[in-house]
């Protein structure tokens, strides 16, 4: 089946598949289809009949900014959460995010379908069941043009409910504030929290010996 072709377009494939077979000058071609030298050449230089994709070579988005986009991305890879739940995490962080901007990012990126198998694309093996309010919490470095950004993501292993900050730092006193921001946000009571051996939720190994636990401003007390 013969693809569409461009609205303004002068010539048929037919047309242009002639021009390219053809052994006359340019300007004999032109005078004979009742067309311009440059559209004769035009046609003359391709290997195609096809008209050239419209709109930029390399589509970026006019909505988000380049740090926004490795906030929607890297968050999508790493909660493989629904697009509606990936616009609702991260709308207070990026207020111009639109679902139609959302989609386009992820397509754009190759990550607009979640996977059918979701455990082995988290690369994660499947945990114990247990209880809602069992919080994983973890830092995903961002590297970006103009420095490196850190998300500090919570998300329950059961309700999946999930909480998302985006920080310059990922030291003690922002993994203090975002374990405080954790509690406010969640509508229910957390009874565990995980998290990974970084600095900002763990002593230095020489000072460890056993679980260690975490104040918040004197208010909520972990352990992990």
């Amino acid at each position: 089946m013969a693809g569409s072709l461009h609205g303004s377009a002068r010539t048929t494939p037919r047309v242009r598949a002639e021009l390219q077979a053809s052994k006359e000058t340019t300007s004999t071609l032109a005078q004979r289809y009742g067309l311009s030298r440059t559209t004769v050449t035009k046609w003359r230089s391709r290997t195609t009949t096809a008209d050239a994709p419209m709109g930029p070579s390399a589509p970026h988005s006019t909505v988000l900014s380049p740090e926004e986009k490795a906030m929607v991305v890297e968050f999508r890879r790493r909660t493989l959460l629904p697009l509606d739940d990936v616009l609702g995490c991260l709308r207070d962080t990026i207020p111009k995010l639109t679902r139609s901007s959302l989609h386009r990012c992820l397509e754009r990126h190759g990550i607009s379908r979640l996977p059918d198998d979701q455990d082995k694309a988290s690369k994660r093996g499947k945990f114990a069941e247990t209880a809602i309010g069992y919080v994983h919490i973890d830092i995903s470095e961002l590297r970006l043009a103009e420095g490196k950004l850190n998300m500090f993501l919570a998300i329950d292993r059961v309700s999946k409910f999930t909480y998302v900050e985006f920080r310059d730092d990922a030291g003690k006193m922002n993994g203090a504030d975002f374990l405080r921001g954790v509690v406010a946000a969640f509508p229910y009571v957390i009874h565990t929290v995980l998290t990974d051996n970084g600095m900002a939720f763990a002593d230095l190994p020489k000072n460890r010996n056993g679980p260690t636990k975490r104040s918040l401003g004197g208010t909520v007390n972990l352990l992990d």
